[in-house]
């Protein structure tokens, strides 16, 4: 068995790890659904990966990227799950957070149509536009794993992993390491550093995960008690 061969089927195993990573938010959002509020809950993470997987689908085009079809399709489905994701946070959301939640959607969005214009309109060849693309979508994967930082600094600081989603952190750690995994047989900087970082960040999330979860009160289903609500009053 070839490298490449090697390669396509760590890729699909990647994908369909990838899937579980986009799919594992879900029961935060069982949860928002039943309480109808967002609660403590930060839209980050999700926010963030949306965007960066439109930079990945973009990345993965055959004219920025050629021969990353794997990339595309699995980013392409993560970015739809996002996006709904967004939408019920936006909907259990009161005005302040909604306010919020649009203004960084806008500038998403504003940022990753000046990127397709500045890579199509003066990049010529995909060696150029996949070291551009390649560049941000680094450092937008950087910014994905690095975005349960704030929820990381609550749970060391409150003692109570309520808030931090495990599945997502055991998701985001198989993610990293399958995807690392998947560059380094051909190497691949723009998908080995950041997915190396990724499971970094997913290790020390569920390290956090086993340290504090005999600390937390899991009383009310999730609803934040009052002791918590006075040690963080920040929310979105």
């Amino acid at each position: 068995m070839n490298t490449d061969t090697i390669r396509t089927i760590v890729g699909i195993i990647g994908n369909v790890i990838s899937f579980c990573l986009f799919l594992s938010p879900m029961p935060t959002f069982i949860k928002i659904w039943k309480a109808k509020t967002v609660m403590q809950f930060k839209p980050d993470p999700y926010v963030v990966t949306a965007l960066n997987c439109a930079v990945w689908v973009f990345y993965g085009m055959p004219f920025v990227h050629p021969d990353s079809l794997l990339v595309v399709t699995i980013n392409g489905i993560g970015l739809f799950i996002e996006f709904l994701y967004i939408i019920v946070f936006f909907i259990y959301s009161d005005g302040p957070k909604r306010k919020k939640l649009s203004i960084y959607l806008g500038v998403e969005i504003i940022l990753f149509v000046i990127l397709v214009f500045v890579t199509l309109t003066f990049l010529h060849g995909t060696k150029n536009r996949s070291m551009l693309v390649g560049i941000l979508a680094v450092i937008m994967n950087v910014a994905m794993y690095a975005s349960p930082l704030t929820v990381m600094r609550r749970v060391i600081s409150t003692k109570s992993v309520k808030f931090m989603p495990f599945y997502l952190s055991l998701a985001n750690f198989c993610n990293g390491g399958i995807w690392f995994a998947y560059a380094f047989l051909k190497f691949d900087p723009y998908i080995l550093i950041p997915n190396g970082l990724g499971t970094l960040s997913g290790a020390i999330q569920l390290i956090l995960y086993a340290k504090y979860y005999k600390t937390t009160n899991w009383d009310d289903e999730g609803k934040p008690n009052e002791i918590e609500l006075q040690r963080n009053p920040d929310t979105v």
